[in-house]
């Protein structure tokens, strides 16, 4: 037998116990067709190196962050609360309006399926367009007395962008703690300097799943499209404006870019500022909790 009989024997049993395994995996992560067959072919036509890549690049790690959302003190109350509140619907909200009643059924399932709290004692406003909004987040950042948080698709290197940074890090230098959760695809533009700047006055800013290689990871596709702001738990804004100068000056050739935020006080804030500390938590692994970021209203 020929001293090279024993390698390519061996490889290929090698080959044989890691790819079919993977290739299984892959089958049974349920993605797209085209995603599923590229990386079988990986597999054949690479032996042990397209085991590898799958390793590094194609593992779906979606289920593994959200599953890690367990370690979350607010989150883990506000699901006990949603189901507290499905339960007892009729007990808790006999009192309620015939408008609100009337929309039971919708109720319901945003308890079922979203763990989505129906809040009373809130006070809306609508931000009609760029300036309005970001006008009024200023302002109440301006107000920060402990925290600010936000999170965002979009964060950009342009002129609404760096006031924002300048009155993030002035708030930060007068002891305000600030947090920022930004998509590392919709914000991918911004620069390492914007970012060190802020992370050098002490903003904490951390990007959501971040994507070193998109063309081989699926993480390029679970993106963060939220667009929120605390301020002391007692002020919050939502909607689909982000922090860009599109939304005051518009684009070349398509016009103004025009769309609606939210102010928000209340009890509504709570939930937004639950929805930040999980991400957070899945950024960073700290759960924010307490009075201070969950102050009685």
């Amino acid at each position: 037998m020929r001293p090279g009989l024993d390698f390519w024997t061996i490889f290929s049993l090698i080959f044989l116990v890691t790819a079919i395994p993977v290739a299984v995996m892959i089958i049974l992560e349920k993605r797209s067709p085209f995603k599923t067959a590229a990386w079988v072919l990986a597999l054949i036509l690479l032996p042990v190196f397209g085991v590898v890549f799958y390793l590094f690049f194609g593992q779906e790690y979606r289920k593994k962050k959200l599953f890690s959302r367990k370690g979350i003190k607010s989150l883990n109350q506000y699901r006990k609360l949603s189901i507290t509140q499905l339960r007892q619907f009729e007990h808790i909200y006999q009192n309620l309006p015939p408008e609100i009643m009337a929309k039971e059924s919708i109720i319901r399932l945003l308890l079922k399926n979203s763990n989505a709290l129906l809040t009373s004692g809130n006070r809306l406003k609508i931000l009609n367009d760029g300036e309005e909004t970001f006008r009024s987040i200023f302002k109440a950042i301006e107000s920060a007395k402990h925290h600010v948080h936000l999170e965002y698709y979009i964060l950009e290197d342009d002129k609404i962008g760096n006031r924002l940074k300048d009155l993030l890090i002035r708030k930060s230098l007068e002891g305000v703690e600030v947090r920022i959760i930004i998509d590392d695809v919709g914000s991918w533009g911004l620069s390492n300097k914007f970012i060190r700047e802020l992370r050098n006055n002490g903003v904490e800013i951390y990007p959501f799943m971040e994507v070193r290689f998109p063309r081989l990871t699926s993480r390029v596709n679970y993106r963060n499209h939220r667009k929120i702001a605390i301020v002391d738990g007692k002020i919050g804004f939502l909607g689909g404006i982000n922090f860009a100068d599109r939304y005051l000056e518009g684009i070349k050739r398509i016009g103004p870019w025009r769309d609606t935020h939210l102010r928000i006080e209340g009890d509504a804030v709570k939930c937004l500022q639950i929805v930040f500390s999980s991400d957070w938590y899945i950024v960073i692994h700290e759960n924010l909790n307490g009075e201070l970021y969950f102050p009685v209203l």
